[in-house]
């Protein structure tokens, strides 16, 4: 009998430590966090201090909430002047995706001027064309290989957008795009670029001549451990860099969103969805 008591409490203590291990993955993975970072720069006009862009990446068709109530409302919250998708906004997986782009983009255009670039998995899933459609309609800003001009007060600073390397063949090179940008604006206003891949940034985007870069696609490097930007990246393997946070490369300024999906089957350990406020201020 006392062997049969003690064979149930141990049991029982498995479950336990089994449901509160479960229950701390859940909430890793579907715990909103918001990241408040801010951005300063001496080439920023003096009436964009304290211009607000909230970042989203990597959102896998996921939801937080019915119809990402919980997302939205933390976006509206952080009371953005601008919202930039770092791409991925869907994948293979997930269900209906026009009708969950046009859902998603909608909201969020509501509370702010919104602009998305692609990533690899629109691509993949062979919905980019479509998916962008879905989005203008809703009246999101899918910037292709582009740049538009944000103005306030008088003063402007520029946006461009690439198009991810899944996309076609022939597209506009980024260093195209960055020339273009010179022979239409100039070299003297503030250049801000959305590209989603983060592994492009030492090679490629750091020689662009942007003051600041916002990418994801590396999801935090998925397991995020101490000492470490990350345990594994489906691209860049184990240890991957620049997942996470700002970097400095060459002179050059780049921040990754830790994103706020997952691609199935992959899981998130000590890596919250982030939902990055990035708050621009002029350094005098």
């Amino acid at each position: 009998m006392k062997k049969a008591t003690k064979r149930r409490h141990r049991l029982l203590r498995w479950m336990l430590i089994f449901l509160i291990l479960a229950g701390f993955v859940w909430w890793d993975n579907n715990a909103l966090e918001t990241n408040r970072v801010e951005f300063f720069s001496s080439r920023l006009p003096a009436v964009f201090d304290g211009f607000t862009v909230v970042q989203l990446s990597d959102f896998h068709g996921k939801e937080f909430g019915a119809g990402n109530k919980r997302l939205l409302d933390a976006v509206r919250e952080e009371a953005p002047d601008l919202i930039a998708v770092t791409g991925d906004l869907v994948d293979v997986n997930t269900e209906r995706p026009l009708e969950y782009a046009a859902e998603i983009g909608g909201s969020l255009a509501a509370l702010a001027p919104t602009y998305f670039v692609t990533g690899n998995h629109e691509w993949a899933a062979r919905q980019a064309e479509d998916i962008c459609d879905a989005l203008e309609r809703v009246g999101v800003v899918c910037l292709r290989n582009e740049t538009v001009s944000i103005e306030r007060g008088g003063a402007r600073i520029l946006l461009t957008g690439v198009d991810d390397p899944n996309a076609y063949a022939d597209q506009k090179m980024p260093r195209d795009v960055a020339q273009e940008l010179l022979e239409t604006y100039g070299e003297n206003d503030f250049r801000l670029l959305l590209a989603h891949r983060n592994d492009r940034f030492a090679s490629e985007y750091c020689r662009l001549g942007y003051d600041l870069t916002l990418s994801g696609h590396a999801h935090g490097g998925l397991i995020r451990l101490p000492f470490t930007d990350g345990l594994i990246d489906p691209h860049q393997g184990f240890f991957p860099s620049y997942t996470a946070g700002f970097y400095t490369v060459e002179g050059s300024e780049l921040f990754v969103s830790r994103g706020l999906g997952n691609i199935f089957p992959s899981v998130r350990l000590f890596n919250r969805p982030e939902i990055v406020s990035l708050t621009l201020r002029c350094e005098s």
